[in-house]
């Protein structure tokens, strides 16, 4: 036969983690709406509080003060520094100037304004957004006006005073020059007057340079830039709009969601997916029951079925063929078909009726198969099997017989025919209140009830309580050796889930597999509760019973030994 734990732990490659983390986040699907609608509003808050802001834009290129600009070679850049410019673009003095002109405060003006350079140019970019369109663009402008006559008034006032330190220079040198020339006309040899008309030609050689030196200054073009792109008033808000910006907000809230689902994710004690179960308990899983919807289940109860144990009243649907699924691919593992003995458990309490209907869904797959069942029920603090499936009309199958009187009266002789529809019939050992639950469950006759599986073409089936809400599943889980584990993943811890498989594995027994079901109907708690070893037992253990029962061994170490 084939082993199902063929399906050895492959490491699955990239694409297949990253599917898997994505439904890990899918999961928790209210932080990602809220993630989203987060975004959308302040993307839409965005996007009305700007509606009212309006943007002008002027352009100006800077030029150099120069003589002949169309000369060959000139440049007109070499002295200018576009950062120095940018900061007496900003300044206060321009400011006051460009208020003054606008006749507007000075504040909102200076708030309003951006001066910017464009990459490799010797261009500044003025722009101011008001609540205004006309008022923008009167202010622009107003700044650019102002950046350009302090410009130019500061290259006059430089002229002026290079003009005034030259001339400086100049004047004495004139009066000195007219000085050698009285000196020339009244002297009386001509040596002397060599002498006097080479320190003429010396004193005429600099006053001539200065001469130049005023000229080029007086002759300078003063222009200081060129307005290449005035401000006019926008038709339309600066802003990029409402539909930009909710579909920025949705980008932006999406990633919000995802980074919040993400941090959930990481101190999310449940167990996220398939995979991790099979990691955890190294077993794989069999099965992943559909939700029985109540109407489902209404269906089911006037077809004769019993709803949420049996799925067969209903002639097929979801849940009967992935119960059936199940029971084959247990009927390929080489280690429950040696000795065909299943042991049907929760990990915890809270699991609901979940375990109980697999187990008698399987034992009627099992039967439909041709195989001859018996479903233990090995509850013994609040049995319920017998009042919940249908009696069938009829004799048990030949091989069932009955193994003697245990502890408190179980297992008894009595085993009920339980009538499974279209699957046919399997037959039930009802669970009983007994003193001592452990020692019923070890006792011989318990044991000989377990070995009919021995009879060819037969197969026990136990449901036992949680295991780690008390110590029964631990000991039975080496006289039947295959476990099913039976949780709601949403609803168990990774913790309970190792504990479970290191119980089990140290009970000498092995998990066959784990079979996934979602949230019953009605279960309000995540988590069920942890009880301390103090807490009596529950009130329904101790409903109609005549035994004293003992408080429920929450510490599985503390089970009985057979």
């Amino acid at each position: 036969m084939t082993d199902v734990t063929r399906t050895e732990q492959r490491q699955p490659d990239e694409p297949d983690l990253l599917r898997d983390q994505f439904r890990q986040l899918v999961r928790y699907r209210g932080l990602l709406v809220a993630g989203v609608l987060l975004g959308l509003l302040g993307g839409a808050y965005l996007a009305f509080s700007g509606a009212d802001a309006y943007t002008a834009t002027s352009e100006v290129m800077v030029r150099a003060a120069t003589e002949d600009p169309f000369a060959i070679g000139a440049t007109v850049d070499k002295n200018i520094n576009i950062g120095t410019e940018r900061q007496t673009a900003l300044s206060s003095t321009v400011a006051d100037a460009a208020a003054k002109a606008a006749k507007a405060p000075v504040a909102p003006m200076s708030r309003c304004l951006q001066v910017s350079n464009p990459p490799n140019t010797l261009v500044l970019r003025f722009t101011c957004t008001t609540p205004d369109a006309h008022r923008s663009a009167d202010w622009v402008n107003a700044f650019t006006t102002a950046y350009l006559d302090n410009r130019q008034a500061q290259t006059k006032a430089t002229i002026d005073r290079m003009v005034a330190s030259y001339q400086a220079q100049l004047d004495p040198m004139v009066a000195q020059r007219n000085d050698l020339l009285d000196q020339i006309q009244r002297a009386k040899s001509a040596q002397i007057a060599g002498t006097l008309v080479s320190a003429q030609t010396n004193l005429l050689s600099r006053i001539t340079e200065l001469t130049s030196d005023i000229s080029q200054l007086r002759g300078l073009d003063t222009t200081p830039g060129i307005v290449i792109k005035p401000g006019v008033p926008p038709r339309a808000p600066s802003g990029p709009g409402l539909a930009m910006m909710l579909g920025l907000g949705g980008a932006v809230g999406i990633g919000l969601g995802l980074l919040g689902a993400w941090v959930r994710l990481v101190f999310d004690p449940t167990v996220r997916s398939d995979a991790e179960v099979t990691r955890t308990l190294g077993a794989p899983v069999l099965g992943t029951l559909p939700r029985l919807r109540r109407r489902d289940a209404a269906r089911a109860a006037d077809e004769g079925g019993t709803p949420g144990l049996l799925a067969g009243g209903r002639g097929g649907g979801r849940l009967a063929e992935e119960y059936r699924a199940v029971a084959f691919r247990l009927t390929h593992d080489k280690r429950f078909s040696e000795r065909r003995r299943l042991l049907v458990v929760g990990p915890r309490g809270g699991a609901g009726e979940t375990p109980a209907a697999v187990a008698a869904n399987l034992s009627a797959s099992f039967a439909e198969m041709g195989m001859e069942v018996l479903l233990v029920e090995a509850d013994l603090r609040t049995p319920t099997l017998a009042d919940r499936l249908r009696t069938a009309d009829g004799s048990r199958p030949g091989w069932a017989r009955s193994p003697g009187l245990g502890e408190g009266g179980w297992p008894a002789g009595l085993q009920v025919p339980i009538d499974a529809g279209e699957s046919g019939s399997f037959d039930l050992v009802p669970g009983r209140r007994v003193r001592n639950v452990a020692r019923a469950l070890t006792s011989a006759p318990a044991g000989r009830l377990f070995a009919e599986a021995d009879e060819p073409g037969s197969v026990v089936v136990v449901l036992a309580p949680p295991v780690l809400a008390y110590a029964d599943a631990v000991a039975l889980a080496d006289r039947v050796d295959g476990v099913v584990v039976v949780c709601d993943p949403r609803a168990v811890r990774r913790a309970d889930l190792e504990r479970v498989g290191e119980l089990i594995d140290a009970a000498g027994a092995s998990v066959l597999g784990v079979v996934l079901h979602s949230a019953e109907p009605g279960a309000k708690r995540r988590f069920p509760p942890r009880r301390s070893p103090r807490t009596p037992a529950p009130a329904a253990d101790r409903r109609g019973t005549d035994f004293p029962h003992p408080s429920p061994a929450t510490a599985p170490e503390r089970h009985p030994v057979p």
